[in-house]
């Protein structure tokens, strides 16, 4: 329901204004919840997920090859499996390497012996530098699909043990919300940029709405008090339009049942307008 609300907010009608061109390719079909077997309470309902991240990396895959701007909208962040392993999967065939830009309250970098819930949208980071299950570390050939000291977290604020010893193990670089109340958002996105170009030639920007604090944005799935307010969200998205860098977007954990009034698909597409140009002058 996700992108179906994001849809609804007008994201298609917000880009054609910034004069854009859109192209809606539709939605991959997955089977809803209620209809499937968890499977194993480790990495719950990990094949219908491997199956859809399966189609999604091949649609990114597509998409870049054509040239284009692959923007993905999501429910569960699970997806970012699929989507960047797609990119990356592109940019190998061509000799070329991705950094991947990560806001989010969480650091997704569970696997399913460290994840307390056996969620696997907490476990895309974790699958994309080549831990984790092989259906997920599989998906667009069997490589670490970036480089860990090409990968920058933003706005986090809820980390699981397990999880905090990857980190510190990876060498991945995080900006907790305590980091940008020290240093403001302006300073952490300079570093932040920094470390994904470095010696890159795309930039994948995956942004989970559950960064954002949740008096701004409450339709998210896991939401944590304390994250970005409204004008440093819409910072970190002027700051990667104005860099030039960012080749590919999803824009994920929009859940319209725990919404009010659809404001937060509303201020997703606020964010997509703020990353593809809008200004206020």
């Amino acid at each position: 329901m996700g992108p179906s609300a994001i849809r609804i907010a007008g994201v298609e009608t917000a880009l054609r204004e910034l004069g854009h061109t859109v192209v809606d390719d539709g939605d991959i079909a997955i089977k809803n919840m209620e209809e499937l077997k968890v499977g194993d309470v480790h990495a719950r309902y990990l094949g219908e997920i491997a199956r859809a991240s399966a189609l999604a990396c091949k649609k990114v895959d597509r998409i870049m090859s054509r040239g284009h701007f692959p923007l993905i909208l999501g429910g569960d962040h699970s997806i970012a499996a699929g989507t960047v392993s797609g990119i990356a999967a592109f940019a190998r065939r061509t000799g070329k390497r991705i950094g991947l830009l990560w806001v989010d309250a969480h650091g997704d970098i569970n696997t399913p012996d460290t994840s307390p819930t056996g969620n696997i949208h907490g476990m895309p980071v974790a699958s994309l530098l080549g831990y984790g299950p092989d259906q997920l570390t599989g998906l667009g050939g069997r490589f670490p699909k970036v480089d860990p000291k090409n990968v920058a977290l933003v706005g986090i604020r809820s980390l699981d043990e397990g999880e905090k010893r990857r980190l510190k193990e990876t060498g991945v670089q995080v900006h907790t919300m305590s980091d940008i109340d020290r240093h403001g958002i302006h300073r952490v996105m300079k570093k932040a940029l920094s470390r994904i170009t470095d010696g890159t030639d795309y930039v994948h920007v995956s942004f989970d709405l559950d960064a954002v604090d949740p008096t701004v944005a409450p339709g998210v799935g896991t939401p944590v008090k304390g994250g970005l307010d409204y004008r440093e969200a819409h910072l970190i998205m002027e700051l990667l339009h104005d860099s030039g860098v960012m080749t590919s977007l999803e824009m994920v954990e929009v859940n319209p049942i725990l919404d009010q009034g659809n404001a937060s698909a509303a201020f997703a597409v606020e964010l997509v307008q703020s990353a593809f140009g809008k200004k206020i002058l």
